[in-house]
């Protein structure tokens, strides 16, 4: 058995033609163009998403503090509102591939609406907190609920195998660049509407509103995609364990995660996620714009300038992955690029003044994200096709379990001027860590890409070295 998907429309949907059979055009302008109409309105979910994540993240805790809130309640929002997204997420991203991709990416989109209007409608920390646990909200600027692991599974299932890490380069840039506008956009937002005599939470909750707006706009999008990003054999209604297009293996790991031969990688990469995911909790976005506020009194606007500078920055970053893992394999890429900027995180809180400080986190950005299609990648890549979304939805609910415990911890170290360094250099140390456990572990695991030896333990493998095909000189 291998990991490649089977059934018609596996490579293509319109304006893909032909496209498939050239298994040695893996480049990266080729990769965007052959996305067909799936890809292109997966893109643009990902597109409105992320800008709502970036525009939400930098005035969040901001939002929270002017509502009243203290230091330690803004820590236990944040991290009951990752438990929450965890919880919702495990469940929709493990039935996805049962019940339907496309419903999964609706309902996601949903529960954004419910949880913005919720946000942005009072300031009682019991319904706050309600909200977050039930709906979708990012307090870190990054993905968060049911949407990346089911989009993953949709752009594997429609684009070939050789073109997977460039595809998943262009979606991070696209994702990144979305997330930088985003925040530049709630810098300048909230930043004039406090230069127009508006009240601080007033100016913020206009923010909020607007993030509550592009849960609309994605339910809309979500909606028109097609039959073709389904695992093949689905039709269209919610399948039960032991029929095709649901589980195939009468297990209770199976029912309950929707993994049978995978299970074993998949739960193995888990924890290390999730140790990653742990270390990046002390210190999101909104919790580092926090950090520059009260360190150089760094106001909304040039916060939203910052951020939106390291974002763009970790868009390049994350395009650039590709042609590195073409040449030196997938995990060697994560582990390579990751460990140098985890270095660079220890030194922000260590800069005597912003100009430095800020030198050295954009610096941190131009690397920190080239893990990301890379580890997106490599996951598809070793599990079986009917499993994809469960696979990236285990791990990435790994990772938001990971990040849901310690922004409570960060958010009052970061309040106390004597321990703001603290969350960062437990972040960089503890990021350290995960580099060097998971090239522990995987740097001799193979990808199915090239033939060659098989990798044991690793379902449905041919064996080849975890590397996507070099792509030619005129590909890019």
């Amino acid at each position: 058995m291998t990991t490649r998907g089977a059934g018609p429309d596996r490579s293509t949907d319109a304006g893909d033609a032909g496209d498939a059979g050239d298994a040695s055009d893996a480049g990266l302008a080729v990769s965007l163009r052959g996305l067909g109409r799936d890809g292109r309105t997966l893109f643009a979910l990902r597109t409105l998403r992320m800008f709502g994540y970036g525009f939400l993240a930098v005035i969040l805790v901001l939002y929270l503090a002017a509502s009243g809130l203290d230091p330690l309640a803004i820590g236990i929002v944040l991290t009951l509102t990752l438990v929450g997204d965890t919880v919702v997420s495990l469940w929709l991203t493990t039935h996805a591939d049962r019940v339907g991709r496309r419903r999964v990416l609706v309902v996601g989109s949903v529960l954004m609406l419910l949880a913005g209007a919720t946000f942005a409608w009072t300031d009682q920390l019991p319904l706050l907190i309600l909200a977050g646990v039930i709906g979708v909200i990012s307090p870190t600027g990054n993905e968060v609920g049911p949407f990346l692991a089911v989009e993953q599974a949709a752009l594997t299932q429609i684009v070939p195998d050789h073109r997977r890490t460039a595809t998943f380069a262009w979606y991070n840039l696209v994702g990144y660049v979305a997330t930088a506008t985003g925040a530049l956009a709630a810098g300048l937002v909230s930043q004039a509407l406090l230069g127009g005599g508006v009240q601080a939470v007033d100016a913020y909750r206009a923010v909020v509103v607007g993030y509550a707006v592009i849960g609309i706009a994605m339910a809309a999008v979500a909606a028109r995609l097609s039959s073709r990003i389904e695992v093949p054999g689905f039709d269209g209604q919610p399948a039960t364990p032991g029929t095709p297009g649901g589980t195939a293996l009468d297990d209770g790991i199976r029912r309950r995660l929707g993994l049978g031969r995978s299970r074993a990688v998949v739960l193995r990469l888990s924890a290390l996620f999730s140790l990653d995911a742990f270390a990046g909790g002390f210190i999101p976005q909104s919790l580092m714009a926090y950090w520059f506020h009260l360190r150089f009194g760094v106001e909304p606007a040039a916060l939203g300038a910052i951020f939106f500078g390291a974002n763009l920055l970790a868009a390049v970053s994350a395009l650039s992955a590709a042609r590195i893992a073409a040449r030196i394999g997938l995990i060697q890429t994560m582990v390579f690029t990751h460990l140098p900027s985890n270095v660079l995180l220890l030194l922000v809180p260590l800069m005597p003044n912003l100009p430095l400080a800020v030198a050295v986190l954009l610096l941190r950005f131009s690397l920190s994200q080239m893990d990301v299609p890379t580890r997106q990648s490599f996951v598809m890549a070793v599990v079986a096709p009917d499993e994809r979304s469960a696979a990236a939805g285990v791990t990435g609910i790994a990772r938001t379990v990971g990040a849901s415990v310690s922004p409570s911890i960060s958010s009052v170290l970061i309040a106390n001027a004597s321990l703001a360094a603290v969350p960062f250099l437990l972040a960089g140390s503890l990021k350290i860590v995960y580099d060097l456990l998971l090239y522990r572990d995987f740097r001799s695991k193979r990808a199915p890409e090239l033939p060659g030896p098989p990798t044991p333990g690793v379902p449905g493998q041919s064996g080849a070295a975890v590397r996507t095909p070099r792509p030619p000189r005129d590909g890019v």
